[in-house]
C-alpha cells in the first residue's frame, strides 16, 4: 500500500488543462502571446493566465525552462 503522499500523486503535467497544452505547444513553436490570442480568438490576458497557470503547475519560472520541460516529457509534438 502506497503512504497517503504519493496515493494520490499525480505527475504535474497531468494537471494541465487541455487548453492549457494547447498553449504550451504554442508557446514551444515560438509564438508570441499575441500571435496565441489570434489563433484561439481569445484575449491576450486569458492566454497570460492560461500560460502562468501551467508555468505554476509545471514549477518553472520562465518561458525558456518551460519549453525545455515540455520538450524533455514529450508535452508536445516536434
Amino acid at each position: 500500500m502506497l503512504p497517503a503522499s504519493l496515493a494520490n500523486y499525480q505527475e504535474p503535467e497531468a494537471a494541465l488543462s487541455p487548453r492549457e497544452r494547447v498553449i504550451v505547444q504554442l508557446i514551444t513553436e515560438g509564438h508570441s502571446n499575441r500571435k496565441i490570442s489570434e489563433i484561439l480568438g481569445l484575449s491576450v490576458k486569458t492566454i497570460e493566465g492560461h500560460r502562468s497557470s501551467a508555468m505554476g503547475k509545471l514549477k518553472v519560472k520562465s518561458t525558456a525552462a518551460l519549453v525545455r520541460y515540455a520538450v524533455r516529457n514529450r508535452l508536445v509534438e516536434p
